[in-house]
Formats: C-alpha cells, structure tokens, sequence
C-alpha cells in the first residue's frame, strides 16, 4: 500500500497549482490531506474522482477557510473515523481514519503552538491524543499515523537547531514526539534513513525554501506491529502546491 501524506495549505489553492495533475503521477493508493480549508460541498468532487480516488472522506473545522483533514483512497475502506469523539480536539477538523482489511490510516494535523493560547492547547491536545492513541492501538493495532505533527523530534531535522525558544522545536514538544515513538511507533522516514536531512516545510519568508532552510514536520508513523513491512519512505521535494511537501510510505500489504 502507498501511502502519501501532504499539508496542501489550502485544498483549492493547491488545485489551482496543479495539484490534480500532481496525484495523478504520483499515484498513491491513498492520500491523506491536512490543511484543506475548505467544506466539502464547496469542493468539485468529481475531479478527485477523475484521477481514481472514488473514495474520499472530508472532515473540516467548523470554522471556514481553516485546518481541516481528509483521505482520498482508491481502495474502499470498512470504516471510516471522523475525529476522535472529544470535542476540543474535533472542532476544528484535525483527525479522520480509515480502517482497511490488516491496517488503518489516520490523517493528522497536530495544532501549531503560534501564541500562548494556542501552545497551551497544542500541549493540552498532545496529552488527549497520546490517550487516545493508546487505547485505539488495543483495538487497532496495525495502524499508520499521517500527518504535519509540527514538531521537528532531533537537530537533524531542522536546518537551525539553535531556535530552541521556537515551537516546533520546543524540548517538550520533541521530548513529546519521542515519547509517542517509545509507546510503539516508528518514524518511517528516518528508520529507513537515520542520517539523511530532509524537510517537508519552508516558511515563505527569506526565500527559505530556496535555500532549504526548512523544518521536518511531516511524518509517517507507522505502529510497531507493521515494522517489518516498511518497504519505502520518501519526502517528496519536488512538490511545489504548498509551503509543506508531501511525504510518501509504502507497506507491504
């Protein structure tokens, strides 16, 4: 199963840059969205369709224009999970699953921690989604975790890592991210490539993609159960429909 996951900053902006066209080579069996802002119905739907993906699942925030997560697959899933059933956490559309035969698929868009308010409930959504988590993953063991988390977990995964004041790059976030790796997952990306320094975000300020000064904050998190049929994992660069790129992990399945 190919697997991509991408932050598009703004599902019909990235449509206006090629994006259709874009997945369409890519080919992934499913992709999981974060960022859409946009409600389904004000979406064209058919074009989704057009390029294979018959099924696709929208779950948006309440308020417009904003956040919002999504997968589109070719293959008809048995169930699919809008949200995580606690308020603070679903209202502005940051999580959905989809439950295949022998693996599950979430889309998530962890909060960005831009001011006091927001770190706090970045914090506060952390705690209730490793909670969460850890009771999903007694049911549903075998279970691929997609999203922009944003937080850079080593130095290597930061173009700076001396911004240690940043969020993104604050010592709880990263000491959080480990930990969420310590209860059973597996960053996809750097287990199949513990040295390589890769991004999937450039700030559109200073040029910084140009000069790849980014920040990883995209990862496939694969459950431990799955370990042995991580076959590929590969941050797409070339990708240009947003300020995040797309990452991509394949699973035997």
């Amino acid at each position: 199963m190919k697997i991509i996951s991408y932050n598009v900053n703004g599902i019909r902006a990235a449509i206006n840059k090629g994006f259709i066209d874009w997945l369409t080579s890519a080919n992934p069996d499913v992709i999981c969205l974060q960022e859409i802002k946009a409600m389904k119905e004000q979406l064209d739907l058919s074009l989704f369709e057009a390029a294979g993906y018959t099924y696709h699942y929208w779950f948006s925030a309440e308020k417009k224009g904003y956040s919002g997560v999504a997968i589109l697959s070719k293959i008809a899933p048995n169930h699919v999970e809008y949200g995580t059933g606690i308020a603070s956490m679903d209202f502005e559309g940051r999580n959905i699953r989809a439950d295949f035969d022998g693996i599950s698929v979430m889309s998530l868009y962890l909060p960005s921690g831009t001011n006091d308010a927001r770190l706090q409930h970045k914090f506060d959504y952390m705690d209730m989604f490793q909670d969460y988590i850890n009771t999903l993953k007694t049911t549903i063991p075998n279970l691929v975790i997609c999203g922009d988390y944003n937080i850079c977990h080593e130095a290597i995964d930061i173009h700076n890592p001396k911004m240690k004041g940043v969020s993104g790059f604050l010592p709880e976030e990263r000491e959080w991210i480990g930990q969420f790796i310590e209860n059973g997952f597996i960053d996809a990306f750097r287990y199949l490539h513990p040295e390589r320094q890769e991004y999937s975000w450039w700030s559109y300020r200073a040029n910084a993609r140009a000069n790849n000064k980014g920040w990883r904050l995209d990862y496939a998190m694969v459950s431990q159960p799955l370990q042995e049929k991580i076959k590929r994992a590969v941050i797409l660069t070339e990708a240009v429909h947003s300020d995040h790129c797309p990452i991509l992990v394949e699973i035997e399945h």
